[in-house]
């Protein structure tokens, strides 16, 4: 049993996903485009270390001698990082792309579309979402929790699926109220001509 071993690799993946959820919370209110392209950058970084991560579990635990429940422990957060790599990574890098387009005026304050972007759901749910369920990991590389047929694991992933609705939710409507300040202008635009005619 490598009950050290697999607490440490579900910890490290536990804790580089839940700092990139944290960071992905703080995306949206960035003050300047220099701040959001780096805070964009900094969390590709996390994204690429949280996959190395979770390629190095499997490894690990093969170069290990006896049993090991990373494996098991690395298959819930497993779902939503292929979210990530798939979904998350390339929105992710269109947010730091156009934030970049400021780089000659580092102090230029955030457009809304580019912030409404930065809020978008599918950047900040997925990461803060593989991160609680690396959480729930824990216990499971800890050997508390067995999986499958304890009761404890069924209750931990009926909690992760009401967090998970829970994030989902907050995502969008933070996205939806920052997407109307996007929209709101150009509807009075029209008016604002007819009464310059």
């Amino acid at each position: 049993m490598n009950t050290a071993a697999d607490l440490i690799l579900i910890g490290a993946l536990a804790a580089i996903w839940l700092t990139a959820g944290l960071l992905a919370d703080g995306l949206p209110v960035a003050r300047t485009a220099a701040e959001l392209r780096r805070r964009a950058g900094l969390l590709s970084y996390l994204v690429g270390g949280g996959a190395a991560v979770f390629v190095a579990v499997p490894v690990v635990a093969g170069a290990l001698t006896g049993t090991s429940a990373a494996p098991m422990a690395a298959l819930l957060p497993a779902v939503p990082a292929l979210v990530v790599l798939t979904a998350t990574r390339r929105r992710l890098t269109q947010v730091r792309l156009g934030a970049g387009a400021f780089a000659t005026a580092p102090l230029t304050p955030v457009p809304p579309g580019l912030r409404a972007a930065a809020a978008h759901p599918l950047i900040g749910a997925p990461l803060q979402i593989t991160g609680l369920a690396a959480l729930v990991g824990l216990p499971i590389a800890g050997r508390v929790v067995t999986v499958p047929g304890a009761d404890l694991a069924g209750i931990a992933i009926t909690l992760v699926g009401l967090g998970v609705l829970a994030i989902g939710i907050r995502h969008a409507l933070r996205h939806s109220r920052l997407s109307l300040r996007v929209v709101a202008p150009l509807a009075r635009a029209p008016r604002s001509l007819s009464k310059a005619g």
